[in-house]
Protein backbone atom coordinates (compact mmCIF):
# COMPACT_ATOMS: atom_id res chain seq x y z
CA UNK A 1 0.00 0.00 0.00
CA UNK A 2 1.38 3.54 -0.63
CA UNK A 3 1.25 6.33 1.24
CA UNK A 4 1.21 10.07 0.97
CA UNK A 5 1.87 12.55 3.67
CA UNK A 6 2.08 16.73 4.04
CA UNK A 7 2.25 18.57 7.04
CA UNK A 8 1.62 22.81 7.94
CA UNK A 9 2.04 25.16 10.33
CA UNK A 10 -1.22 26.79 11.27
CA UNK A 11 -1.72 30.14 12.68
CA UNK A 12 -4.79 29.17 14.40
CA UNK A 13 -5.97 27.44 18.25
CA UNK A 14 -6.17 23.52 18.06
CA UNK A 15 -9.51 23.92 19.01
CA UNK A 16 -10.70 25.98 15.50
CA UNK A 17 -8.48 23.93 13.60
CA UNK A 18 -9.99 20.66 15.22
CA UNK A 19 -13.71 22.42 14.67
CA UNK A 20 -13.40 23.27 11.05
CA UNK A 21 -12.29 19.97 9.96
CA UNK A 22 -14.89 18.13 12.05
CA UNK A 23 -17.62 19.21 9.82
CA UNK A 24 -18.88 18.81 6.38
CA UNK A 25 -18.71 22.45 5.33
CA UNK A 26 -14.32 22.04 6.15
CA UNK A 27 -14.77 19.48 3.54
CA UNK A 28 -16.57 21.41 1.03
CA UNK A 29 -14.28 24.50 1.62
CA UNK A 30 -11.09 22.47 1.60
CA UNK A 31 -12.09 20.36 -1.99
CA UNK A 32 -10.43 21.85 -4.87
CA UNK A 33 -12.72 23.28 -7.25
CA UNK A 34 -11.48 21.32 -10.05
CA UNK A 35 -12.50 17.83 -8.17
CA UNK A 36 -15.92 18.67 -8.79
CA UNK A 37 -17.14 17.62 -5.32
CA UNK A 38 -20.61 17.47 -4.73
CA UNK A 39 -22.11 16.01 -1.12
CA UNK A 40 -25.18 13.61 -1.91
CA UNK A 41 -25.59 12.76 1.80
CA UNK A 42 -24.26 12.90 5.09
CA UNK A 43 -25.42 10.37 8.09
CA UNK A 44 -24.83 10.65 11.58
CA UNK A 45 -23.83 7.44 13.82
CA UNK A 46 -27.26 7.31 14.34
CA UNK A 47 -28.64 7.50 10.82
CA UNK A 48 -29.27 11.30 11.97
CA UNK A 49 -29.21 13.13 8.25
CA UNK A 50 -26.69 16.11 7.90
CA UNK A 51 -24.96 15.86 11.71
CA UNK A 52 -23.39 19.01 12.62
CA UNK A 53 -19.87 17.12 13.40
CA UNK A 54 -18.71 14.13 12.02
CA UNK A 55 -18.49 11.78 14.56
CA UNK A 56 -17.06 8.11 14.52
CA UNK A 57 -19.04 6.08 12.65
CA UNK A 58 -20.96 8.76 10.14
CA UNK A 59 -21.16 8.48 6.29
CA UNK A 60 -20.56 10.68 3.93
CA UNK A 61 -21.84 10.14 0.30
CA UNK A 62 -19.98 11.64 -2.38
CA UNK A 63 -19.50 12.36 -6.18
CA UNK A 64 -16.69 13.58 -7.70
CA UNK A 65 -16.00 14.77 -10.92
CA UNK A 66 -11.77 15.75 -11.32
CA UNK A 67 -10.91 17.63 -14.15
CA UNK A 68 -14.54 17.70 -15.47
CA UNK A 69 -14.23 14.10 -15.98
CA UNK A 70 -16.91 11.12 -15.49
CA UNK A 71 -18.66 10.98 -12.31
CA UNK A 72 -17.19 8.81 -9.69
CA UNK A 73 -19.23 7.99 -6.63
CA UNK A 74 -17.15 8.03 -3.37
CA UNK A 75 -18.69 7.10 0.58
CA UNK A 76 -16.55 7.87 3.22
CA UNK A 77 -17.13 6.91 6.75
CA UNK A 78 -14.87 8.30 10.20
CA UNK A 79 -13.73 5.63 11.87
CA UNK A 80 -11.68 7.07 14.15
CA UNK A 81 -12.08 10.05 16.09
CA UNK A 82 -10.39 10.82 19.36
CA UNK A 83 -9.35 14.14 20.96
CA UNK A 84 -7.51 15.57 24.25
CA UNK A 85 -6.12 18.96 25.32
CA UNK A 86 -2.80 18.89 23.12
CA UNK A 87 -4.16 16.86 19.84
CA UNK A 88 -6.87 15.25 18.15
CA UNK A 89 -7.09 13.10 15.24
CA UNK A 90 -9.93 11.42 12.61
CA UNK A 91 -9.68 8.48 10.28
CA UNK A 92 -11.85 8.11 7.16
CA UNK A 93 -11.82 5.37 5.06
CA UNK A 94 -13.64 4.84 1.70
CA UNK A 95 -16.37 1.72 1.73
CA UNK A 96 -16.78 2.56 -2.47
CA UNK A 97 -15.25 4.48 -4.62
CA UNK A 98 -12.32 4.67 -7.64
CA UNK A 99 -9.18 3.22 -5.08
CA UNK A 100 -9.13 -0.51 -4.01
CA UNK A 101 -8.15 1.09 -0.19
CA UNK A 102 -8.26 4.66 1.03
CA UNK A 103 -7.44 5.87 4.63
CA UNK A 104 -7.00 9.24 5.61
CA UNK A 105 -5.54 10.10 9.15
CA UNK A 106 -6.09 13.75 9.85
CA UNK A 107 -3.94 14.70 12.87
CA UNK A 108 -4.10 18.14 15.22
CA UNK A 109 -1.47 18.78 17.64
CA UNK A 110 -1.16 22.16 19.48
CA UNK A 111 2.57 23.77 18.50
CA UNK A 112 2.79 27.07 20.48
CA UNK A 113 -0.05 29.37 19.98
CA UNK A 114 -1.24 27.78 16.97
CA UNK A 115 -1.55 24.05 15.14
CA UNK A 116 0.18 21.23 13.43
CA UNK A 117 -1.74 19.89 10.58
CA UNK A 118 -0.57 16.47 8.98
CA UNK A 119 -2.42 14.47 6.10
CA UNK A 120 -1.83 11.00 6.11
CA UNK A 121 -3.28 8.91 3.09
CA UNK A 122 -2.51 5.32 2.79
CA UNK A 123 -4.03 4.04 -0.30
CA UNK A 124 -3.80 1.16 -3.08
CA UNK A 125 -4.60 1.96 -7.06
CA UNK A 126 -6.96 -0.08 -8.40
CA UNK A 127 -5.59 -3.45 -10.66
CA UNK A 128 -5.19 -3.03 -14.12
CA UNK A 129 -8.47 -4.13 -14.85
CA UNK A 130 -10.07 -1.07 -13.84
CA UNK A 131 -9.79 2.54 -15.24
CA UNK A 132 -7.62 4.37 -13.14
CA UNK A 133 -9.08 6.97 -11.10
CA UNK A 134 -8.11 10.41 -12.58
CA UNK A 135 -7.55 11.63 -9.00
CA UNK A 136 -4.66 8.97 -9.08
CA UNK A 137 -3.66 10.54 -12.39
CA UNK A 138 -3.71 14.05 -11.52
CA UNK A 139 -1.34 13.31 -7.82
CA UNK A 140 -2.28 14.09 -4.72
CA UNK A 141 0.21 16.89 -4.23
CA UNK A 142 -1.84 19.54 -5.91
CA UNK A 143 -4.97 18.76 -3.88
CA UNK A 144 -3.18 18.50 -0.20
CA UNK A 145 -1.38 21.51 -1.11
CA UNK A 146 -4.50 23.63 -2.06
CA UNK A 147 -6.13 21.76 1.55
CA UNK A 148 -3.61 22.67 3.26
CA UNK A 149 -3.10 26.68 1.79
CA UNK A 150 -6.37 27.15 2.16
CA UNK A 151 -6.58 26.00 6.41
CA UNK A 152 -4.04 28.59 6.63
CA UNK A 153 -5.68 30.84 4.54
CA UNK A 154 -9.14 30.26 6.04
CA UNK A 155 -8.29 29.96 9.42
CA UNK A 156 -4.60 32.79 10.10
CA UNK A 157 -7.40 35.68 9.54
Amino acid sequence: MATYERETHVEASLEDVWEFHSRVSGLEALTPGWMGLSVREVRGPDGERNPEILEAAAEIDMELRPLGGPAQSWTSVITERAESDERALFKDEMRGGPFSRWAHVHQFRRDGEGTRLRDTVHYELPGLTRPASPLAVVGFEPMFRYRHQKTKELLEA
